[in-house]
């Protein structure tokens, strides 16, 4: 698929978005970010794809935003465009979404990791929010979603230094979900991307919406979700094949209906 800043190709059930400005450390413009997201959409809709990855070069994943594209705008000139709108339609997406990271994870290439289900990184990345350090603040979900995964009394650590921490930090504050030598990345990658892409998309799905709504709902009102959920897998072909498969010994063969 034809972008001027990302590469997009799909690889048997998986999609994929490659960030391509390394010319700039693939620093994310604005543009740059609507090609993600219409990507990440497309495939969405798409369903001979089950689980989507983005990912960066063998280099760096993203070292930030873009610098010059912002530092003549207003207060009212950021009101008018409102260039983080955009970000929030990655939230939609029901599908599960994989982040490859090597190299730099900075600003709001941190917080486009931020927005996919699950990071594996490299032991050579790095995270961190230097935003304190231009004078300004995350602005695209990176408060929120830092601290939604480690707790705010952390994040605010983080985000108020505004350091640069590595992938096995990232791991132990529970950011990161596996850190694999450099060379071992993108295997590793497509590797866990492969096995979520056999389990059956219904439920992966549903598992998702119910784990999100967890951050925000009491605790009773995220089991109600869920057994919700549990109920409507049973008006499902792979619920069907996936137990009758069970019983059978066999490797079940799902088909996201």
């Amino acid at each position: 698929m034809s972008k001027k800043y990302i590469n997009a190709y799909i690889e048997d059930s998986i999609g994929v978005v490659q960030l391509n400005r390394p010319d700039v450390l693939n620093a994310l413009n604005r543009q740059m970010v609507d090609e993600i997201v219409e990507t990440l959409e497309m495939y969405d809709r798409d369903d001979k794809i089950n689980v989507i990855v983005v990912k960066g070069n063998e280099k760096v994943f993203a070292a930030g935003a873009d610098i010059e594209e912002m530092m003549d705008e207003s207060p009212l000139s950021l009101e008018l465009a409102d260039p983080f709108a955009v970000w929030d339609r990655i939230q939609l997406i029901n599908k599960p979404i994989l982040a490859s990271v090597n190299g730099f994870a900075l600003g709001g290439g941190f917080e486009l990791a931020l927005h996919c289900d699950l990071i594996i990184a490299a032991e050579n990345a790095q995270f961190g929010f230097p935003e304190v350090k231009l004078g300004v603040m995350p602005g695209a979900g990176g408060t929120q979603l830092l601290s939604k995964a480690i707790g705010s009394r952390k994040a605010l650590e983080l985000i108020w230094l505004g350091e640069s921490f590595s992938a096995k930090q990232a791991r132990d504050f529970g950011v990161v979900n596996r850190v694999v030598a450099p060379e071992l990345v993108e295997e590793e990658t497509m590797r866990l991307a492969y096995q979520l892409a056999n389990q059956a998309p219904i439920s992966l799905r549903l598992i998702k919406e119910s784990v999100k709504a967890s951050e925000d709902l009491s605790l009773m009102d995220g089991m109600k979700l869920e057994r919700k959920n549990f109920y409507l897998t049973f008006d499902s072909q792979d619920q069907t094949e996936g137990m009758k498969a069970f019983t059978e010994k066999r490797p079940p063969h799902f088909k996201g209906v």
